[in-house]
């Protein structure tokens, strides 16, 4: 018989014991700034190198493909909130092999990416205070970090959402300082016109290839607004705004800030990757003290994937636990807070520092190498995952699908195609192929455990 329970007050479907201390301005917030990371100010210098002005295409493509799968998962995070997010919806459609391969990828993914995040803080901060160690550094946020997400998951959501605004301040003052320069409006500038733009392709195809997985990259980080929404006061709510939000948000922070960037600095400028983007282009237009005012930016965004990250690792494995798809001494909770989870995730962090400094090239390499494509590898996971549930949710139970994919399967299989797409872009170049490969190893070693795991529990009737 097709569940009754209305959409409009779901519970977390792990069956979790989580508090719900998040309110509709944190989710909100964390929606907003999720999308601006580090990799916008500094990585996408790169891109611009190697592409030129086609990295407006590159990141307007990826873009897009980063819009369907925030539609996907947000139609199923919508009508099953989960503290696991993909993670439980690929258990659910595809199998409990599926779930683990997808939840412990990501939850290896976040907590490397804290400790990266973690040195690339500590280098901001010793430039400023050159005597200080960058580990000690390291050590300080992490212990801050760890203790606000220890505490309540409110502390989580107040870091974020003033990280957050901070971030959405920078990047729109940033935008409308360039398009007033763009416009001849700007005091002390002349505007530039198209000067910087008559080479779409400088570099041919080749150059627009390695900018386009640039760009994809750039955008990890949106999925934690969906494991966040389990743990607010209204997540359907919640994950509708911020999946309904999040095309407007991409096209203007993404690709209207490369579009700003490209027009005012030829592309080419040795700043441009040097320094970066927005930099050279705070620089282009007199700005006093750009570099500075722009590393404090980069620090913001760098400690706010921090907080975010450690709190999505907790949950991701939380949820996993939860599922018995890992140790249950992982899964206590106290306070309505994982606390183990976000301990362990928090020492995994600070171990991958460590080994930045023990073993940098071969363990630490080894390790980078291997979350370089996990990214990709969760949106096949949603992508199968949507393409199953839909069928399932319009049969048993259409009043959860409070947000839907567009024209459905259409732009999903569209989607997979362009994850596939990628996939093969990254075989061909050099400096990405060992990335693909190694995380293919990771991901077959995940689902072989998985799967063993699975047959297991099946022959023990549980």
């Amino acid at each position: 018989m097709p569940s009754t329970t209305p959409v409009e007050t779901p519970t977390d479907t792990d069956g979790v014991s989580l508090s719900h201390g998040l309110k509709q301005r944190h989710l909100s917030m964390i929606a907003l700034g999720g999308v601006i990371g580090a990799g916008l100010f500094v990585g996408s210098g790169a891109g611009i190198a190697a592409a030129g002005p086609s990295i407006v295409i590159a990141y307007a493509l990826s873009g897009l493909l980063v819009m369907l799968v925030m539609r996907m998962l947000g139609e199923m995070s919508a009508a099953y909130p989960s503290s696991g997010s993909f993670s439980s919806h690929a258990e659910r459609a595809i199998g409990p092999w599926a779930g683990f391969t997808a939840g412990w990828a990501f939850w290896v993914l976040l907590c490397t990416a804290v400790g990266l995040e973690g040195i690339g803080a500590a280098q901001i901060v010793h430039g400023w205070l050159p005597g200080t160690p960058e580990w000690a550094w390291v050590a300080l946020f992490m212990v801050v970090f760890c203790g606000t997400n220890l505490a309540a998951v409110k502390n989580f959501g107040e870091f974020e959402f003033w990280f957050a605004a901070l971030k959405v301040g920078a990047i729109s003052l940033f935008l409308v300082l360039g398009v007033l320069a763009l416009a001849g409006v700007l005091p002390g500038t002349d505007p530039p016109g198209g000067s910087n733009l008559t080479e779409l392709l400088p570099n041919g195809g080749e150059g627009l290839v390695i900018g386009l997985l640039a760009s994809v990259f750039a955008y990890g980080g949106l999925e934690t607004v969906t494991i966040a929404a389990a743990e607010s006061q209204d997540p359907v709510r919640g994950v509708a705004r911020a999946v309904r939000t999040a095309m407007w948000r991409i096209a203007l922070f993404y690709v209207g800030s490369m579009a700003v960037v490209v027009a005012l600095v030829p592309w080419d400028s040795p700043q441009v990757v040097e320094d970066g983007p927005y930099v050279a282009a705070l620089d282009r237009l007199g700005i006093p003290g750009a570099g500075q005012l722009m590393n404090v930016v980069v620090l913001v965004a760098l400690l706010s994937a921090m907080n975010a990250n450690i709190y999505g690792a907790s949950r991701i494995g939380y949820s996993l636990v939860e599922r018995g798809q890992g140790p249950a001494w992982l899964g206590r909770v106290s306070g309505g807070v994982p606390r183990v989870a976000v301990l362990v995730s928090s020492v995994f962090g600070f171990l991958c520092v460590l080994l930045s400094y023990w073993r940098p090239d071969d363990v630490f390499a080894w390790l980078l190498n291997m979350i370089g494509a996990v990214i990709l590898v969760v949106w096949i996971f949603i992508a199968v995952s949507q393409l199953r549930l839909r069928r399932r949710l319009e049969r048993e139970t259409p009043e959860r699908l409070a947000v839907r994919m567009w024209a459905f399967p259409w732009l999903t299989w569209v989607a997979l195609a362009g994850m596939v797409t990628v996939f093969v872009l990254m075989a061909r170049e050099p400096d990405t192929r060992v990335q693909l490969y190694s995380t293919g190893a990771m991901t077959l070693a995940l689902a072989a455990v998985g799967y063993a795991w699975q047959r297991t529990r099946t022959r023990a009737g549980r």
